[in-house]
């Protein structure tokens, strides 16, 4: 049995990614523990037990087993400091609004992007017409993150979530058209995640996942050292 303090439940080049980033920024004591996709472990009752929506990743902690990307992230935050503003903070309205814009507003996008079957069924004129309304949709809401991101955010955190996301978006889904998203239209993202690449977090998931290099502003696919992105 582990001794680590926390186990993340992942995937590589899943929204995992995302929480391994903050345990890797605040120098947490964790281990992982794969959730084979290509066998759908997600769907184990074993799995099933932590997360009962099935859904990567969850965060085993001495609390008990959180779920839901963003609740680990700010729980992460609460109990260690350092990755945003603290309860009493000024900034921290600033924080919830912008964390919970991206993990209800974007990231729900980008699975309408990914699986837009899962919305409207299989008819291909339907499933296209919602791909290309989703496509403008993130587009604009990029763009509102680009306008407010030229200023100062309260917090490393956001940058944590925003950056995986920005990496999906160029790589997934595989056989896809992907020519209509281009971050460097985005100034204000493109320059923060050039700065979270330099970060000793980044270059730690990098070799745990395979991501290569510069893995948020110029993406490869995943040659991960076990299991699978898809």
């Amino acid at each position: 049995m582990s001794t680590a303090r926390y186990i993340l439940h992942y995937a590589p080049d899943n929204a995992s990614l995302v929480i391994r980033l903050a345990l890797e920024e605040l120098r947490l004591d964790y281990t992982t523990q794969l959730v084979d996709r290509q066998n759908s472990a997600q769907h184990s009752p074993a799995y099933r037990a932590l997360n009962p929506n099935q859904l990567i990743p969850v965060l085993e902690t001495p609390q008990g087993p959180i779920f839901e990307t963003a609740a680990i992230l700010l729980w992460l935050s609460d109990t260690h400091g350092h990755l945003g503003p603290g309860a009493d903070d000024p900034q921290r309205a600033e924080l919830l609004k912008w964390l919970f814009f991206l993990s209800n507003t974007l990231h729900p996008a980008l699975r309408m992007l990914f699986y837009p079957g899962a919305y409207i069924g299989r008819d291909v004129d339907h499933v296209s017409q919602l791909t290309q309304m989703t496509q403008s949709n993130i587009l604009r809401l990029l763009g509102l993150i680009d306008q407010r991101w030229a200023d100062d955010r309260p917090g490393i955190l956001l940058d944590l979530y925003l950056g995986p996301m920005m990496r999906w978006l160029a790589l997934y889904p595989t056989q896809s058209d992907r020519t209509w998203f281009d971050l460097t239209a985005f100034d204000a993202i493109h320059a923060a995640l050039r700065n979270l690449e330099q970060r000793p977090s980044v270059e730690t998931a990098q070799q745990a996942e395979g991501l290569g290099r510069d893995p948020f502003t110029s993406p490869r696919h995943p040659n991960p050292p076990e299991g699978s992105a898809t």
